[in-house]
């Protein structure tokens, strides 16, 4: 009898320090213990029953749990069978350490659109989830980049944030980061904080503070985007660091024709190039092999074939698409005749 007067006495204690995390965690517990202790049943007719009372474990899906959109200000028990969780659209402010220790399996968090700020972060809350692919902690209040992500991650999302400054150390050893989306913050200089990311292929750096090109870049980037910011003048070899570059966006910036070198962009790579809403008064020479360019909302007078094409005859023209320099100050009869044969495969001439 007094045996199992303190075996009760343990349980309870054992739930009561749960309580503080998720006051719905009894219910969880209660299901969880009920779960395991009928191991021989049918799985697909238990999925769910340790599922948090606030949350959707559909048993179609049951490495999946949905808590988005509940008005939750706390992270909610975890199962460990979970591989796909989703608070996103809550109220959660903060994450304590230990909060996903029970469920280490987990490869996507999905945490955007709610109150986070960096400082309520637990240090080790990721540390245990070392297969970690996605986590998306976009639209929150942070002011820095969480500390100790896992190095497994290959898709990082912390835009809309509030992040002025990125520490050297706060991507080290993310050698399988594919995409790193900065946008919408407040990021005056990057530094050398990129520089070890291997894999990184996208970076959206856009509608931040910058008034010059990022230093130290990976050189295997494939998506550059650095838009609305405030960089006046590109280093003469900038983009000729990255080999396998297609995309780059630079509108809305301050680029003068003085701060743009002769063949910046003229790369064999470059698929599509946005310099719209600037201050050029000529058009930058560019690769035959570009297809998308956008120089709309400038200030060019001149329409110059041999920016896109320095030889024209059968087997030289450019593989250009699409091409905006419509709000300009180019008149329409300045438009030389070469241009049908320069611009052949062009479906669109904005002028």
């Amino acid at each position: 009898m007094k045996l199992a007067a303190i075996l009760t006495v343990a349980g309870l204690f054992e739930l009561a320090l749960c309580q503080s995390q998720d006051r719905f965690f009894w219910l969880s517990y209660l299901r969880s213990r009920w779960f395991n202790g009928h191991s021989g049943l049918d799985s697909r007719r238990l999925a769910g029953r340790d599922c948090p009372l606030e949350c959707d474990c559909p048993p179609s899906f049951p490495i999946a749990m949905y808590c988005d959109s509940r008005n939750l200000k706390h992270i909610p028990f975890v199962p460990s069978r979970m591989k796909y969780v989703y608070f996103q659209n809550n109220r959660i402010s903060s994450i304590q350490d230990g909060v996903f220790d029970n469920a280490t399996e987990l490869v996507w968090i999905m945490l955007h659109r709610n109150t986070l700020s960096t400082d309520k972060i637990g240090k080790k809350v990721f540390s245990t989830l070392t297969n970690l692919d996605r986590l998306y902690m976009d639209h929150n209040n942070l002011t820095r980049v969480p500390a100790g992500l896992p190095n497994s991650l290959r898709d990082l999302r912390l835009d809309n944030n509030k992040i002025s400054k990125i520490q050297p150390n706060s991507f080290e050893g993310m050698l399988n980061l594919s995409v790193l989306l900065l946008h919408d913050n407040a990021i005056q200089e990057v530094g050398g904080a990129l520089k070890g990311l291997k894999s990184l292929s996208l970076l959206d750096i856009s509608n931040n503070q910058l008034t010059k090109l990022p230093d130290n870049l990976p050189e295997h980037l494939h998506q550059l985007y650095l838009e609305f910011n405030n960089i006046t003048t590109i280093p003469g070899d900038y983009f000729h660091r990255f080999p396998k570059l297609q995309y780059v966006r630079l509108s809305n910036n301050q680029l003068t024709d003085e701060g743009i070198p002769r063949n910046a962009f003229n790369m064999s790579s470059l698929i599509e190039l946005d310099l719209s809403y600037n201050k050029l008064q000529k058009i930058p020479p560019v690769s035959t092999s570009l297809e998308n360019l956008y120089l709309h909302a400038n200030q060019i007078k001149e329409f110059s074939i041999d920016s896109f094409c320095t030889t024209i005859n059968i087997m030289n023209f450019s593989q250009l698409r699409v091409l905006r320099l419509d709000g300009n100050q180019i008149p329409q009869n300045a438009i030389p005749p070469e241009v049908a044969l320069c611009l052949r495969l062009a479906t669109i001439i904005a002028v």
